[in-house]
Order: C-alpha cells, then sequence, then structure tokens
C-alpha cells in the first residue's frame, strides 16, 4: 500500500504543480483553492508512504535512495507550505512543487513498475506530451514576433516616421498584450508538457534521464521561461530589453530542441 499511497502524493504534487502557475503568475486567486490542498494532502500521503515503507523495512531513518528521494520531495513541498503560511506568498511553489514531483516520481515509478498498462497507452500520452511542448514553442514564437513588431512601431514612432508600416501595424500596448499573453498561455502547455515527459522517461528508462543533454535543457527552458514571465510582469519590461529577453529564451528553447541529436533517451530519429 506504501507504494499506492506514494503514487498519489505524485498525482496530488502534479496537479499543484500546474494549478500554483495561474495563481502565482497570473494572478488568478481561485487557482489557489486547488494547488494548496493539493500540495497538503501530497505531503500527507507522502509522509503515510514514507513511514509504511520504513516501518515494513524495519528502521526509523530513510537509508535507501529511494527513501530518501521521497523525503526531499516531502521536505520541499512541506517547505513551500510553511513559507505561504508565514508570509501568503505562492511564488515559490513555482519551483518548488515541479521539485517535489519530480523526487517524489523517481521514487514512486522505476523501471518494471509501469503506470501505463499498455504500449497504446504509452503513446497517447507521448502524443500529449509533444503536443504541449509544441504549443509553447508556438506561443515563445509568437511572443517573440510580437516583441519585435513592437520595437519597430515604438521606433518608427519616435522617429515620426509614420508610413504605411506604422498604419497597418497594432498600437504597442496591444503588442504587449500579444508578447505577454502567448507567454502565460505557453506556460502551462510546457509545464504539462515536461510532467508527462518525466513521467514516461521515469517509466521506460528510469532515473538515468536526468542526466541527458535533451532533459536538462528542458528544464533550463522552463526556468528561463518563467523568470522571463516574472521580469515582465513584475518590471513592466518592453521594448528592446523584452526582445532580448525574449530571443535569448528562444534560443534555449532551440538548444533543447537541438539536444535530441545528442541524447541518449530523446531522439526523432530513434
Amino acid at each position: 500500500m506504501s507504494l499506492l499511497w506514494l503514487r498519489v502524493a505524485v498525482l496530488l504534487y502534479g496537479v499543484a504543480s500546474l494549478a500554483v502557475l495561474p495563481a502565482a503568475l497570473y494572478e488568478r486567486p481561485r487557482w489557489r483553492h486547488i494547488a494548496l490542498p493539493a500540495a497538503i494532502m501530497g505531503v500527507l500521503f507522502q509522509f503515510v508512504a514514507l513511514s509504511e515503507t520504513m516501518n515494513a523495512a524495519h528502521h526509523r531513518v530513510p537509508v535507501e535512495a529511494r527513501e530518501v528521494q521521497a523525503l526531499m520531495a516531502m521536505l520541499i513541498a512541506g517547505a513551500f507550505l510553511l513559507v505561504y503560511w508565514r508570509y501568503r506568498t505562492l511564488q515559490l511553489g513555482v519551483f518548488a512543487l515541479p521539485i517535489a514531483f519530480t523526487l517524489a516520481l523517481v521514487a514512486a515509478f522505476v523501471p518494471g513498475q509501469h503506470f501505463a498498462d499498455s504500449a497504446l497507452v504509452r503513446s497517447g500520452w507521448i502524443w500529449l506530451h509533444v503536443a504541449l511542448l509544441l504549443a509553447a514553442y508556438a506561443a515563445m514564437m509568437v511572443s517573440l514576433l510580437a516583441s519585435v513588431l513592437y520595437l519597430v512601431q515604438e521606433r518608427r514612432l519616435k522617429t515620426k516616421g509614420l508610413g504605411s508600416l506604422a498604419g497597418w501595424l497594432p498600437p504597442l500596448e496591444t503588442m504587449d498584450q500579444i508578447a505577454l499573453k502567448s507567454l502565460l498561455f505557453g506556460l502551462p502547455c510546457m509545464t504539462g508538457g515536461l510532467l508527462i515527459g518525466s513521467v514516461v522517461a521515469q517509466e521506460t528508462v528510469g532515473p538515468a534521464y536526468f542526466a541527458d543533454p535533451k532533459v536538462l535543457l528542458s528544464f533550463g527552458m522552463w526556468v528561463a521561461y518563467i523568470l522571463m514571465i516574472q521580469i515582465r510582469r513584475s518590471s513592466g519590461l518592453r521594448g528592446r530589453r523584452a526582445v532580448y529577453l525574449s530571443s535569448f529564451v528562444f534560443l534555449v528553447m532551440i538548444a533543447a530542441w537541438a539536444a535530441n541529436q545528442f541524447s541518449n533517451v530523446h531522439r526523432f530519429t530513434s
């Protein structure tokens, strides 16, 4: 039963990881009522699972790698909940909850303990993984294009070059909103795609996938994506600096895409 409780905790961490994004980054307070209960229940289920596991193994402290990983996941999620209780801020959960999910996932699923019942089911998850990441890539490209057009329109207005180009381009505020909202749409897609990809990779390959260059670059891309949204929203970043920031994240995306050729577990040709 301990493995079942641990897998329930993984599911709850996954729900909390997705729900905390609109709550923390998009100013959607209703999602807080999903993220926080899911995180709390995840910690409770993981505590029960860890207690049963160590009791069955007749030791009081975690000694196996899976037990240590499960404990670390529970401590990280618990730390997020303590920070929220003290400071009423969800921003830490944007990073802490996916980390807790990943660590708990490693402990809950090892090669040979399948969460999918058939190759058909696994292929369905893979297609969803690909579709979500492609949607995130598309959103990033739209945001980059809108930022570039913002820069062009701003330059023409400053130089009073109100030619035909300025006539058909949208207002600066409209292009800025397109750039930002494209990013806000792409982040849940990227997060969901990476979480699903982690589950499938863990189930088929095992923990070794963490050392893969494609995986490392993908999670680096996710962190850069979040930082870009946070910087844009907190500082009101626009114009040339917004283009530079979007271009940097887009280059990280291209690097992650190109890393498929060097990946041992994630190649398009395999």
